[in-house]
């Protein structure tokens, strides 16, 4: 992963290709072993079909209903992309989406699956987004490894780079407290799944300045050997203010 200032900011009307680092965010203690982590389960992880939306009407309409009010406001930004899965639906709802992750491979996988769209290595952490640049944001299930001290500050970040009325949508893990992880889908892992109240993570995006638009909660998911059993979801909307 290339690291250094080449370029402050990632344009989103410009191919994303490099890595920019954000001053304003720190970088968690075990971001590499993260990085490597997903490297490892990414080719896996595509032939499993991870994260498909057939199974999941419910996810589908949050990110349809999202599309329909972000998509005439500007481009979105996919952080924490995977093999672009949801970027590629949201582009096929007629959204200007491109797709940012950690993982090198999981953005090769992303790059073969979807040629037409625009795919950069980057943590949420890493990239430094201009203010009022972006129509929306997505951190869908790609933002619980994020420690709980670096979450509010990257939420911060995103709310800056939206124009207003521009929205972030959130899906993570719910519960409390920290899981450690040393294998998923069938591969040896080194991460921690940080679990978070609705409640909490509603806070801090009001404290990063969004309004709630939506809220939607899902029960707990049993293990699909070699995919673990899951805790509950949520996915969480909220805009900045007009």
């Amino acid at each position: 992963m290339t690291r250094g200032h080449l370029n402050p900011r990632v344009d989103p009307g410009e191919p994303l290709t490099s890595v920019f680092v954000s001053d304003s965010v720190a970088q968690p203690a075990d971001l590499r072993k993260v990085q490597a982590s997903y490297d490892r389960v990414a080719d896996n992880y595509v032939a499993m079909g991870v994260g498909d939306l057939a199974p999941a009407p419910w996810l589908r309409a949050a990110l349809g209903a999202f599309a329909e009010d972000v998509r005439a406001l500007g481009p979105v930004l996919d952080v924490g992309c995977g093999p672009g899965t949801v970027t590629a639906h949201l582009a096929g709802l007629g959204v200007d989406v491109s797709g940012v992750d950690l993982s090198p491979r999981m953005i090769a996988h992303a790059r073969r699956l979807h040629p037409a769209l625009r795919f950069a290595v980057a943590s949420a952490t890493e990239i430094d987004l201009a203010e009022a640049s972006l129509g929306g944001v997505l951190g869908w299930w790609s933002l619980f490894n994020l420690p709980r001290n670096v979450l509010p500050d990257v939420l911060t970040s995103f709310a800056r780079a939206l124009v207003p009325g521009g929205q972030l949508l959130l899906g993570t893990h719910v519960g409390d407290g920290d899981i450690q992880r040393t294998e998923v889908y069938g591969m040896p892992v080194t991460w921690t799944t940080h679990l978070w109240q609705p409640q909490q993570l509603a806070a801090l995006l009001s404290r990063a300045g969004l309004q709630p638009v939506a809220e939607l909660r899902l029960p707990q998911t049993p293990a699909s050997p070699p995919a673990p059993a899951l805790p509950a979801q949520v996915v969480l909307a909220a805009r900045r203010p007009s």
